[in-house]
């Protein structure tokens, strides 16, 4: 496109893209692609805004994993090792099991909405 250039990127969970999209709709109509993503993010479940933003920035910090992949764990909620090892299959840097079930552990103390 000419003119318009990305300053910034930053991956967010899907939560806070549903809580967006929900607000926009209040005041405006959605367009397609806008209400597609949103009746599939109203289908999975999911952690709350509070508790996405939390476990990102515990993964982050506690476990060294990127923002990126620290979203995806948050998005697809895996619930046993072997997806989380789907997950990190393509990651440059190899989480072992002890770490993968510390993690495991992290997100079974949150609360996940339906």
């Amino acid at each position: 496109m000419i003119g318009k250039n990305v300053i910034e990127s930053e991956p967010i969970p899907g939560v806070k893209v549903k809580e967006v999209l929900e607000e926009f709709s209040e005041d405006n109509e959605l367009n397609y692609e806008q209400n597609i993503t949103l009746n599939h993010l109203a289908r999975f479940k999911r952690y709350s805004v509070e508790d996405s933003e939390e476990i990102i920035e515990k993964l982050v910090s506690d476990f060294n994993l990127r923002p990126k992949v620290a979203v995806h764990i948050v998005d697809l909620v895996p619930q046993d090792l072997a997806d989380l090892r789907l997950i990190f299959a393509k990651e440059p840097s190899k989480v072992d099991n002890e770490e993968m079930k510390k993690i495991l552990e992290l997100l079974e103390q949150y609360d996940i909405i339906e």
